[in-house]
């Protein structure tokens, strides 16, 4: 079976892309299950219920998010209603939604996990104990996970640990595409990070004067995403449904 993963779609001009896009990445990879990361999707940065819809419009099974995922209150209530759009599982245990995910198709069922980083990110649960904790109260035949994580190292290392134990782990957040993937030796699908799906002209999806007047001591406001080309960027990974392990990874980037 063949698993789209794409990248943080970010603002208004992502959420057009994936649309336009979307049939011709059905149409070529034909994959039976589709995953988004939505965690800024909507204009400035979170994801709000609009934007949501549109993602699943596209043909979404499942829309994972990140550090962002619960920073407008507008979505809570589609969180806390289990359709599919999950945060990180590691947030504190009271915050609304859930991070993990079951997804039943007619002959085999799919866990997707989202995680959230621990390095340079404010992280409730340590990723590593979380996933452990996780892992056996997940009844599935193919279990996915989005690393929301700012550190490449942190990725690879928890590639490694879980590789043999998971179908495919795959991370977000830096929205810049690396060229590492592969199947890890005992399984795993694996990619540092997926990229992004939005503006072209851009500092990771918003407007670049904005991102430069912030590093020149300016301050901060609310982001913007610029208009004009776009591209989406993501993966296929290839699974043996026998197994529930990978044995193909290919990076997906549209422009």
């Amino acid at each position: 079976m063949r698993v789209l993963a794409v990248g943080d779609v970010v603002g208004q001009a992502g959420c057009d892309f994936l649309r336009q896009k979307m049939p011709l990445l059905k149409k070529q990879y034909q994959p039976d299950f589709i995953l988004v990361n939505g965690e800024n999707s909507a204009e400035g940065n979170g994801i709000l219920p609009f934007s949501a819809k549109q993602i699943f419009d596209c043909g979404a099974d499942v829309i994972t998010t990140g550090n962002h995922g619960l920073r407008r209150r507008e979505i809570n209530d589609m969180m806390d209603e289990q359709i599919g759009l999950i945060r990180p599982a590691n947030y504190h245990p009271d915050a609304h939604g859930a991070g993990v995910y079951l997804y039943d198709a007619l002959s085999y069922r799919i866990g997707v996990v989202n995680l959230q980083g621990s390095v340079f990110l404010e992280t409730y649960e340590n990723p590593f104990g979380c996933i452990e904790r996780l892992l056996p109260q997940i009844e599935a035949d193919i279990i996915l996970v989005d690393f929301h994580a700012e550190a490449t190292s942190e990725k690879l290392a928890l590639g490694y640990y879980l590789d043999g134990r998971v179908s495919a782990l795959w991370g977000t957040h830096t929205h810049v595409p690396t060229a590492d993937e592969r199947v890890y030796p005992k399984g795993t699908g694996y990619i540092t990070d997926l990229g992004m799906t939005g503006a072209v002209e851009s500092v990771l999806g918003i407007e670049p004067w904005q991102s430069v007047e912030t590093f020149l001591g300016g301050l901060p406001g609310r982001y913007k995403t610029p208009q004009g080309p776009a591209k989406l960027q993501g993966a296929v990974f290839t699974l043996d449904s026998a197994t529930g392990l990978c044995v193909d990874v290919e990076r997906v980037d549209i422009r």
